[in-house]
Parts: structure tokens; C-alpha cells; sequence
């Protein structure tokens, strides 16, 4: 089964919204078996969302809306779609009648004349019940099988109706036994796009007919595996045999799979270890802190943290050499190291990491340009240490210089010490 999806709003088209409404979708109708082939987003006009709604149902004969179900003048997604079928619009007593009880349980008085629009549905169509909200949903279609499910905006109303009303739909339809589209992803730091295809080889291309995906971002590339045609009683064993061969060409780039963060999985790693960890941080801010503090039970690894921002902070509260910071600058592995041992026997803690770097827009130079990061891992006294340059902005510079940081330690854990770039000088 093809589908199309049509999200209807001005707030999405100009940005002001993120469209979370299209990409939950896509992931639970891909789950389904169901392929979209089309994601388009229109603004809150009636000629529009006709327009792309009538040429979605030409091309596929299904589709899924979101939005323009309130009650206000720019909620215009019901009479336009019915427009298409040739419908016109009719007052539902029972919706009214819902409404006007809803109104006065929870604000103590009269449905506003303006919701009454809510309870303006096209002749012939199916009300689809929302228990999230006020707004029901519609499901129209005609002689030619053709159909189009209107739901509402808002995610959280969204997302409880398609569980509850769409899906129940779409199985009847779906055959038993059919392909699903299902994806596997592995996620890798501190590697490139490029790196990673050159190790992949022939894999690069796919993997036992599974297509492969390459998805960069700050945390890292993701590589996703995806199946589209196999059976749901093949496919995850599809999937993993793909995941073990590309496991054994990427190696130790790769840290976790799905939706893993590498901050949980270091503070799982001092758990499990009975490690305790101190930050020392210069050009990040503070932000290693934050990530790590972000993951629940962290207290009982993350034992504090410095900000040494200036030259003078790194001397009186971490230890750092003056003589270093005269002779090669702060964003220097002398630095690095001292900075996380500083971090450790500041803290008493059996880890300290140490990150300093110049994050930009300026302060670079021909030998040290913006996005130059050194950063040190004290593990137990054994100092470990990298140099990066790391791309982006000053916010995307900050980010990776913290995830380079965690990636470390994770290297140190694993006594990898033959990564391009890493040093152990003690």
C-alpha cells in the first residue's frame, strides 16, 4: 500500500512549527508495511490544500492530513477535501452535542459559536472519535476506493487517533503476511561520511539488498539499515545479519544503535565499572556537564565539574601550568591532560576529562584554526589525549568537542589506543 501525507498549516510552512506530525507518520505507517511517497506541507488556504490533496489522491488513492480542524477562520482542511468528493458540508448534531457537554464540564459555560465549525463534517464521511481532544477526524472516500483521513494538528491528539482509528483500518486492508518496512541503526562517532563509505567497501551501497543510509549530525553519522520488502518474520533477522556485517567492517567507530546517547551509555559504563567522573571544561561551557547531568541516576558517577574558562581559573583551580599556557597556548595537549587530571584530583574521582578548544567564530589561526579541540581523559592517573578540528558553527563546534569527549572515554574503557590521532603519554 502507497499513502501520502498532507500536513496543512501556515505555522508549518513559513517554520515557525516543526513538522513532528509527518515524521511520526512516516515511522509508524513504514512499520505497518505502508510506503510513503509523498510528504507535502500547504498552507492554511482552501485552494491549496485541495490542490494537494486531489493531486496526492491521483497519484496513490490514499492519504493522511493533519491540521485545520479547529474551530477558527483559517481551519479550512474539512470543506476544502470535500470539495474533491463533490461533498458538501452538513451540521452533526451528536459532535455539537459532544462539544456543548465537553465545554461545560471543563470550563463552566456555553460552547463559543465559533466551535460549532467543529461539528461541520462532509456528507457521507465517517467520524473518527478522538478521546485526546475536541476535535474529531474524518474519513471520506468514494466509489473508486479512493480515501483521504483527516486528523488533527496538534501531536498529541494526532498520534492517540491514528493509533485508535487508523491503524485498525489500515491492517484490514494491509495482507497477512506482507512485507513491512522496517529499519536497524547504527550509530558511529567521530568518523566521517566519507571514512565510513571507504571502510563500508562494497557495503556502501547496501547490504544483502537492504538499502543503507547515511545520516550525519552532531552526535555522529548514523548508518540506517532499512528493509522494504521481506516478511515480518524475516525481516529483523534480516536486519541483524546486515548490523553484524557492517559491525565488522566499521569496528569501534560504532557506539550504540537506535536511539542510544552516548552520555547514558558512559554513565552505564561508570556504574557498572563503580567509576566516579569530574569535567574540567574550557571551550564547552559547561555543556559535558549538562549532557551528563541530563541522564537520570548521573549522581551517582558525576561528582562536579569546572568551567575554567580563563587562562587564570585553569592555574588556581586545576593545576595547569603558566609556563604551558605561555609557551603553547591553552588549546594545547599539555593543557588537555592537565585540565582532566586537574578535574580528578580536584574532585576525588577516579576519572577526569579535560576539553579546551577555540569554538570561533574567531580566535583561530593558521596553526590552531576555529574548531581545533584537544581533549584529555585521566583514567585511574593514565592520561589519554586527542586533537580534532571539528566543523560548524560556534554551537555545533561546542557540542562535538563534548561528544568527542564522552567517545574518549569511551575508547579509554575499551583500551583503544590505535584510533588516528590518539596519544597516551602518561
Amino acid at each position: 500500500m502507497n499513502i501520502e501525507i498532507v500536513t496543512i498549516g501556515d505555522e508549518l510552512l513559513l517554520g515557525f512549527t516543526i513538522d513532528t506530525n509527518a515524521a511520526h507518520l512516516a515511522r509508524e505507517l513504514a512499520a505497518l508495511g505502508v510506503r510513503i511517497v509523498r510528504r507535502t506541507t500547504c498552507g492554511d488556504d482552501a485552494q491549496a490544500i485541495a490542490r494537494a490533496v486531489q493531486e496526492a489522491l491521483e497519484r496513490t488513492g490514499a492519504v493522511i492530513t493533519t491540521g485545520g480542524l479547529g474551530p477558527t477562520a483559517d481551519d479550512m482542511t474539512k470543506p476544502a477535501i470535500a470539495s474533491i468528493f463533490g461533498r458538501g458540508m452538513v451540521l452533526d448534531t451528536d459532535i455539537l452535542a459532544a462539544l456543548q457537554a465537553r465545554w461545560l464540564a471543563r470550563f463552566g459555560h456555553t460552547l463559543p459559536v465559533s466551535n460549532h465549525q467543529q461539528a461541520m463534517v462532509p456528507e457521507g464521511c465517517t467520524i473518527l472519535p478522538n478521546r485526546h481532544g475536541s476535535a474529531p477526524g474524518i474519513w471520506l472516500d468514494d466509489a473508486s476506493q479512493r480515501w483521504v483521513a483527516m486528523l488533527p494538528g496538534v501531536p498529541r491528539e494526532m498520534r492517540g487517533m491514528f493509533a485508535d482509528t487508523i491503524v485498525p483500518r489500515l491492517r484490514e486492508r494491509l495482507p497477512v503476511g506482507g512485507p513491512v518496512i522496517r529499519a536497524r541503526t547504527l550509530r558511529t562517532a567521530n568518523i566521517a561520511e566519507s571514512a565510513l563509505a571507504d571502510k563500508l567497501g562494497e557495503l556502501a551501497a547496501g547490504v544483502n539488498g537492504l538499502s543503507l543510509a547515511y545520516l550525519p549530525g552532531n552526535d555522529g553519522v548514523d548508518l540506517r539499515l532499512t528493509s522494504y520488502a521481506l516478511p515480518d518474520r524475516e525481516t529483523d533477522d534480516a536486519l541483524a545479519v546486515a548490523a553484524q556485517l557492517v559491525r565488522n567492517q566499521v569496528g569501534s567507530f560504532i557506539y550504540g544503535e537506535g536511539t542510544d546517547d552516548l552520555a547514558a551509555l558512559m554513565i552505564q559504563a561508570c556504574v557498572t565499572r563503580g567509576a566516579t567522573l569530574a569535567v574540567a571544561e574550557s571551550c564547552t561551557g559547561g555543556m559535558l556537564g549538562m549532557r551528563l547531568t541530563a541522564v537520570p541516576g548521573s549522581s551517582r558517577v558525576l561528582q562536579g565539574g569546572t568551567i575554567a574558562y580563563a587562562n587564570a581559573v585553569k592555574v588556581r583551580e586545576l593545576g595547569v601550568s603558566a609556563s604551558d599556557l605561555d609557551t603553547v597556548g591553552a588549546v594545547s595537549e599539555p593543557v588537555a591532560r592537565a585540565m582532566a587530571s586537574g578535574a580528578r584530583l580536584r574532585f576525588g574521582t577516579t576519572i577526569g576529562i579535560g576539553i579546551t578548544g577555540i569554538a570561533g567564530p574567531d580566535g583561530g589561526t593558521p596553526e590552531k584554526p576555529v574548531g581545533t579541540v584537544w581533549v584529555a581523559v585521566d583514567l585511574n592517573g593514565e592520561v589519554h589525549a586527542v586533537r580534532a578540528i571539528l566543523p560548524g558553527d560556534r554551537s555545533e563546534i561546542r557540542y562535538r568537542a563534548a561528544q568527542l569527549a564522552l567517545d574518549r572515554l569511551r575508547r579509554a574503557f575499551d583500551r583503544d589506543q590505535d584510533a588516528v590521532g590518539w596519544t597516551s603519554r602518561g
